[in-house]
């Protein structure tokens, strides 16, 4: 009875603990929110939220006539997270299936290690590589005068990305049930046709959840492309352009800018509008994941 009643305890105590945790987890999400929401207000009673949102032009010191444009900020910050998408999902699908169904065990446990050191590496080591060997590769390659462009931030961001991309899918095609597999050799589908016909479907909605975490890393990052991607707060023109991203802005002027004027007000309304583009990607997300794991069922 006591053993019982001891165990009943013990599973209460464990339900409080993790509601609480996701209580705290909720709350401070929510107060994120409002800190960005009321500190991000004050800046549209001076600043036009229709030239805030379509204005290309970002200059809150000029003399003449400031000008607080996002649109340059955010079309760059998407230009860069998709090119790094583009690089890392086939990379980083390819490596995830290889060490699940390829590789010997141990490469496996060679390379498992390595992907997952990766993840841990400073973003601003990470940065160094891009100004001392990928710029000048893309400046030679490509004919321009300094390699740090949205290419430059492209490639390095889908470094940042591969580990979570690789990990995560892995281990959804590591969840697969074998039978899955044995049943597919059995009607004599060969290792190639399994994987991609039978595994990688049957793995979709995790592979997709890896893409998704990827892509909300590239778009979160800041010192990387604060270091490479040349910082012009211009519309860009085209991968070979230097770019701004949100990020970057606000890392780079907010340590500068005078407390509680237009221009630090309107630095929270850029990370305001951060904010909501990565709620709106991970809701997306989910929407995804439960539509496909309901058609699964």
């Amino acid at each position: 009875m006591k053993k019982k009643r001891f165990s009943n305890l013990k599973e209460r105590a464990i339900k409080v603990f993790f509601f609480t945790n996701s209580v705290f987890a909720t709350l401070a999400l929510v107060g994120i929110f409002f800190l960005l929401l009321f500190t991000a207000i004050p800046a549209f009673k001076e600043i036009n939220m229709g030239e805030f949102f379509t204005s290309t032009r970002w200059n809150p010191t000029s003399p003449v006539k400031e000008g607080y444009g996002i649109l340059s900020m955010v079309v760059s910050t998407f230009m860069v997270t998709i090119g790094a998408l583009v690089i890392a999902i086939p990379i980083g699908i390819g490596v995830a299936a290889y060490l699940s169904d390829v590789a010997h065990w141990r490469v496996r446990e060679i390379v498992k290690p390595i992907v997952e050191i990766l993840a841990g590496i400073p973003s601003v080591v990470i940065g160094f590589l891009g100004i001392v060997l990928f710029g000048p590769i893309i400046a030679k390659i490509f004919g321009t005068s300094n390699g740090l462009n949205a290419v430059n931030g492209s490639l390095l961001l889908a470094i940042m990305a591969l580990p979570t991309i690789i990990s995560i899918s892995e281990d959804s095609l590591n969840a697969v049930p074998k039978t899955y597999s044995e049943a597919s050799l059995g009607l004599g589908a060969n290792r190639w046709q399994t994987l991609i016909r039978v595994k990688l479907p049957a793995s979709l909605s995790g592979i997709i959840a890896a893409v998704m975490l990827g892509m909300g890393r590239a778009i979160g990052e800041t010192m990387t492309v604060m270091m490479v991607t040349g910082n012009a707060p211009a519309f860009p023109k085209g991968f070979l352009s230097s770019i701004r991203t949100m990020t970057a802005t606000i890392a780079i002027e907010l340590g500068e800018v005078p407390y509680y004027t237009t221009h630090y007000y309107a630095l929270f309304a850029v990370g305001f509008v951060l904010f909501i583009i990565t709620f709106f990607v991970n809701m997306i997300s989910d929407v995804i994941l439960h539509k496909y794991q309901e058609r699964e069922q």
